[in-house]
C-alpha cells in the first residue's frame, strides 16, 4: 500500500449493505474491480457512457492510492445475446461482423471520453468452458437443474436471494417480466443455459447444443480473472435486478462463499433534457453523435458534475458550460508543468467519488492560478490529468477544435446569432451575450469585437476556425 492510501481514507457507498463504508481491499497489493461492459449490438448512448466514466474515475483513484501495478480492472464485452442475433439478422451480416464493428466503435467512443482501457477486457464467447464448468458445479450442489435442453438456477435454494435489491421473492415476481415456461419449477428460476435456434451461435454441452444465459457470463468471467471473491463490482442501477442479483446467486452458490464482491456500486439513471431517453421521443443521444458536436473531454466533465449515485440530466447547456470550464483550465495551465494532485481534490474523490466537491476544489485552484499562484496551477493540472481524466490534449489542439460539421453551418444562421449576441451586448444583457458567444464557439465560430468610436456601440466580425 502506498502512502496515498493512508491519506485518502477511501469510503464508498455499498449497494449491498446500503451504507457508506471505509474501503478495505482484500489484498492491498491486488485491488480487484469488475464492471459490466457493453452488449455490442449498437453504438453506445450517453447512458452507457456514464458507468464507463464513473468507474474510470474510480480506477484512476485506486491506481493513485494503491499504485498502478496493484489494481486490476476487468470490464467485459457481451458478444452473445438475443439483441445481437436480431440486429445481425436485420442487417444481413454475420454475428461476428456485427460484434467486431460495434466493439471497435465502442472503443473509439470511450477513448474519446478519456476513459482508460481496463486491465482485462474479456469476451463472453471466449469463456464458454468456464461457464459450462460453473453450471455443472451448480447442478452438482443442487442449485440448478436441467429441463428440456435448458439449465435453470433454482432460486428457492438460496435463502437470502434478493439481498442486493432489497426485495422479497413475491415483490420480484410482481415487478419483473418473468418468463412463463412449463419446464420451470419456480417462476423466478432463471436460465443458465438454453438451446440455440437455427442460425444462432451454438456450443456443445452436457445438456445439448446451445448458448449461455446472460447472467452466467459475468459470474464466469469475473471468477476467471479476479477470483471467487473480489473487492468491487460496479454497473448502472438498472442492472441491480435481475442481473447483479443473479450474478451473486450463481457465484455464491457455486463457490460456497458469503460474498462475491465485497462492495457493490451503482450509478444513477440518465435523462436527456429532463426526459427519459427514448428513440420515440427523438432524444436518443449516442456518444458517437455527440463527439461530432462537442469535445470528448467536455462530455466527460459534464457527466462528472453530478454525483455518480444520483440521476443525471444531460443538457446542451451542461456540456456547453463544461466546454467553457475546460477552455479556462487549458489556458491557465498551458505553460505549467504538472506537479502532484491536490490533497483537497483527492479527499473529495475519496469520499465516495464526490465529483461536485472535487470540481469545487478545482475551481478554487483555478482562482489561485488566475492570481499568479503557479504551484496551484501545477496542482490543478496534475489533478485534472491524473484523476479527473481531462487536459490530455495539447493546448493548441484544444483551442483549434471545432465541430465536425462546422464547415456545413449555414452562414445566414451564424450571422443571425452574431447579430442577436451583438444586440444583447450593446443592451448590456451580458448573460445572454455570453450564452450566445458560447453557442457560436461550439459551432466553430471565432468572434472579434471592436468599438465604434463615433457611436460608442460594439461591432462584431466573425470567422470559422481552421
Amino acid at each position: 500500500m502506498t502512502k496515498h492510501a493512508e491519506q485518502a481514507k477511501l469510503t464508498l457507498y455499498n449497494s449491498l449493505t446500503k451504507r457508506k463504508e471505509a474501503f478495505e481491499p482484500i489484498d492491498p497489493n491486488n485491488v480487484r474491480m469488475y464492471v459490466c461492459g457493453p452488449t455490442v449490438y449498437d453504438t453506445a448512448h450517453i447512458g452507457n457512457a456514464r458507468p464507463v466514466v464513473v468507474f474510470d474515475m474510480l480506477f484512476r483513484l485506486l491506481r493513485h492510492t494503491y499504485g498502478a501495478e496493484h489494481v486490476t480492472y476487468v470490464r467485459n464485452i457481451t458478444d452473445v445475446d438475443d439483441k445481437i442475433n436480431a440486429r445481425a439478422a436485420d442487417r444481413g451480416i454475420s454475428i461476428r461482423e456485427l460484434t467486431e464493428e460495434t466493439t471497435a466503435l465502442y472503443h473509439a467512443d470511450m477513448d474519446a471520453l478519456g476513459a482508460m482501457r481496463p486491465t482485462i477486457e474479456p469476451r463472453a464467447t471466449e469463456h464458454i468452458d468456464e461457464m459450462l464448468s460453473m453450471i455443472g458445479t451448480l447442478i452438482e450442489k443442487g442449485h440448478a437443474y436441467a429441463a428440456e435442453g435448458h439449465v435453470l438456477f433454482a432460486v428457492d435454494t438460496m435463502k437470502d436471494y434478493g439481498e442486493l435489491s432489497g426485495r422479497s421473492i413475491d415483490d420480484m415476481i410482481a415487478g419483473a417480466r418473468v418468463e412463463v415456461a412449463p419446464y420451470k419449477r419456480n417462476p423466478m428460476d432463471f436460465v443458465l443455459w438454453k438451446p440455440s435456434k437455427e442460425g444462432e451461435p451454438s456450443w456443445p454441452s452436457p445438456w445439448g447444443a446451445g448458448r449461455p444465459g446472460w447472467h452466467i457470463e459475468c459470474s464466469a468471467m469475473s471468477e476467471k480473472h479476479l477470483g471467487e471473491e473480489f473487492d468491487i463490482h460496479g454497473g448502472g442501477i438498472d442492472l441491480t435486478f435481475p442481473h447483479h442479483e443473479n450474478e451473486i446467486a450463481q457465484s455464491r452458490c457455486a463457490h460456497g462463499n458469503h460474498t462475491m464482491a465485497r462492495v457493490w456500486m451503482h450509478n444513477g439513471f440518465v435523462q436527456v433534457e429532463g426526459e427519459k431517453m427514448s428513440k420515440s421521443l427523438g432524444n436518443f443521444t449516442t456518444v458517437h453523435d455527440l463527439i461530432d458536436h462537442w469535445p470528448g473531454e467536455a462530455i466527460r466533465l459534464a457527466l462528472l458534475t453530478t454525483h455518480y449515485a444520483k440521476p443525471f440530466n444531460w443538457t446542451a447547456d451542461g456540456v456547453r458550460e463544461a466546454k467553457k470550464i475546460l477552455d479556462q483550465w487549458y489556458a491557465l495551465t498551458a505553460d505549467v508543468e504538472a506537479s502532484v494532485p491536490d490533497e483537497a481534490v483527492i479527499a473529495a474523490l475519496a469520499d465516495d467519488l464526490n465529483t461536485p466537491k472535487a470540481i469545487a476544489e478545482l475551481h478554487g485552484l483555478r482562482s489561485k492560478a488566475q492570481g499568479g499562484d503557479r504551484e496551484a496551477a501545477a496542482r490543478l493540472k496534475a489533478s485534472l490529468q491524473q484523476l479527473i481524466g481531462v487536459l490530455a490534449q495539447d493546448p493548441k489542439d484544444w483551442a483549434s477544435w471545432r465541430p465536425a460539421d462546422a464547415a456545413k453551418v449555414d452562414e445566414t444562421a451564424i450571422q443571425a446569432l452574431v447579430d442577436e449576441r451583438l444586440d444583447a451586448r450593446n443592451n448590456k444583457d451580458f448573460a445572454k451575450s455570453d450564452e450566445l458567444r458560447d453557442t457560436l464557439a461550439a459551432m466553430g465560430v471565432a468572434l472579434k469585437d471592436s468599438k465604434n468610436k463615433e457611436t460608442g456601440q460594439f461591432e462584431t466580425s466573425w470567422t470559422l476556425k481552421d
